[in-house]
């Protein structure tokens, strides 16, 4: 595709066309490379077994082998915004794409545990690209609109954990896992070239005609206490994600049973990425923050008192709610982002939430440990209502309250 712009930065003009096709080729291109790196990140539980198997690991070895991955991915999110900067969001997309199908490639070829700690943390940091650019894609795309897209975004991203590591393990009962890392790779670099060809030139963001232009400090203090939100509120999933399935065999619930109740959570949730991302565009961040948060207190509190099968029909719902607010809260980063800064904002917003989303689960199992898993189930159930008052402090610097 032809690019008559400036070389220094091609993807951050003015005169970039917002029509209703580029912004509906931009959403959905942007879905699909969520999905790609989304199921790039968890289907590395497919493939822990069979390494270990392959390699002979021990679990402490596992656990490095994906936290490289993790790592790589979190730390450098602000550094693939600053490259965006200078090369342009569009390249920087297209190129950590390449370098993610790579690092699975690499995978394939691997002879042992020092291989695959090189291949996953070149995976990984290929997909450290795809948060900060893609949301604020699909942000400069829609301009004010944004906040329902990128719920629409943050939900594509669900679809891709939930049918690559299925497709990868449908692969592995039928292939070679070496074979089927390389499709996986192949896959990934379909979906580059894809991006090369269709993705539209990243428009720039209209300068907002509030008094939000002229007070950065207001943003800064709005952004910090948004991001405050988002830390907490990926604390209190991962928290009690960490201690339902416990929860349920104090029930009596069967290991094919706790299975099951954690799929209906997971839909749910996929559910409420979709659903909450339009509502805060309609109703505002606060109040579908507070709405989500006080019934993800209340709906926590219930797990923890009601018997296995009226527990079964209420974790959809509680799916719900505890994910929903991740969307309203990615659809306001732009809100309070300065128009020259929007990959920055999302890369500092992401790292937050994916280092909240890694320890949380360490902070809440300390507790466990001393306490009890009821006691830690009760304690996410406070730590998202601790996000109300914060919401309410975010309430004056936003626009759409």
């Amino acid at each position: 595709m032809k690019n008559t712009s400036s070389i220094a930065h091609p993807d951050t003009q003015p005169d970039v066309s917002r029509t209703p096709d580029t912004r509906r080729r931009t959403l959905v291109l942007a879905g699909v490379t969520h999905a790609l790196h989304d199921g790039y990140t968890d289907v590395i539980y497919v493939l822990l077994p069979v390494w270990r198997a392959e390699f002979g690991l021990d679990y402490v070895a596992l656990a490095l082998l994906r936290g490289l991955y993790a790592g790589a991915m979190a730390l450098l999110q602000v550094p693939a915004s600053w490259l965006a900067d200078h090369v342009g969001g569009r390249a920087v997309l297209i190129l950590g794409t390449v370098v993610a199908a790579a690092g699975y490639a690499l995978a394939g070829f691997s002879g042992g545990a020092i291989g695959l700690s090189a291949a996953l943390l070149i995976a990984g940091a290929g997909s450290s690209v795809q948060h900060p650019i893609a949301s604020s894609a699909v942000s400069r795309a829609y301009g004010d609109a944004a906040r329902g897209p990128l719920g629409t975004y943050n939900f594509s991203g669900d679809l891709g954990k939930a049918i690559i590591p299925a497709a990868l393990a449908f692969g592995l009962s039928i292939a070679p896992w070496r074979s089927t890392l390389w499709l996986l790779a192949l896959g990934g670099l379909a979906v580059a070239v894809l991006l090369a060809l269709s993705l539209p030139k990243i428009a720039s963001m209209e300068q907002p005609s509030s008094t939000k232009a002229n007070a950065s400090h207001r943003d800064r203090r709005g952004f910090s206490l948004l991001l405050a939100i988002a830390v907490i509120d990926i604390g209190v999933r991962m928290g009690f994600l960490t201690f339902l399935p416990f929860l349920l065999q104090l029930k009596g619930a069967s290991q094919p049973l706790i299975g099951t109740a954690l799929a209906l959570v997971f839909i749910g949730g996929a559910a409420g990425k979709f659903v909450c991302g339009w509502l805060g565009q309609r109703w505002g961040t606060v109040s579908v923050t507070i709405c989500t948060e006080g019934l993800t207190a209340i709906m926590i509190a219930l797990a923890v008192v009601l018997p296995l099968l009226p527990l079964l029909f209420v974790l959809p719902v509680l799916g719900i709610m505890l994910n929903g607010t991740s969307s309203v809260l990615y659809g306001t980063v732009p809100e309070l982002t300065p128009p020259n800064r929007t990959e920055r904002t999302f890369a500092i917003f992401y790292t937050g939430v994916l280092g909240s989303g890694a320890l949380s689960p360490l902070l809440f199992g300390v507790l466990g440990d001393h306490a009890g898993p009821v006691a830690a189930t009760y304690a996410t159930a406070g730590a998202a209502l601790a996000t109300v008052p914060l919401a309410l402090a975010l309430r004056p610097h936003l626009a759409n309250r």
